[in-house]
């Protein structure tokens, strides 16, 4: 079973940017495409971000244009680079494939955006 350590999270104001990183224990990228998902309070969590193992991305709409996700390989991490932060995308976000089956999920890093 893969090991996922998601990490970058933390508070920041409206407007602004973080970059989270996840580290899979092992490389799990060359067959799986590859997605962040996150879960706000009181929701159901959903997928954000995806990038396939051709290195082709697709973004929900509430984040296009402001979030990008990108992996490196040999690194066995998948980063997610998120600009113009808003109070709405405050959540929780984990990394996972980016479709059922999804290996274990990880502990996941708190996003807060707030003044």
């Amino acid at each position: 079973q893969v090991q996922l350590v998601e990490s970058g999270g933390g508070l920041v104001q409206p407007g602004g940017s973080l970059r989270l990183s996840c580290l899979a224990s092992r490389s799990m990228f060359r067959f799986s495409a590859m997605g962040w998902h996150r879960q706000a309070p009181g929701k159901q969590r959903e997928l954000v971000a995806s990038i396939t193992s051709g290195g082709a991305t697709t973004y929900v709409d509430s984040v296009k244009g402001r979030f990008t996700i990108s992996r490196d390989v040999v690194k066995n991490t998948v980063y997610l680079q998120m600009n113009s932060l808003r109070p709405d995308d405050t959540a929780i976000y984990y990394c996972n494939k980016a479709q059922i089956p999804y290996n274990a999920w990880g502990p996941g890093t708190q996003v807060t955006v707030s003044l």
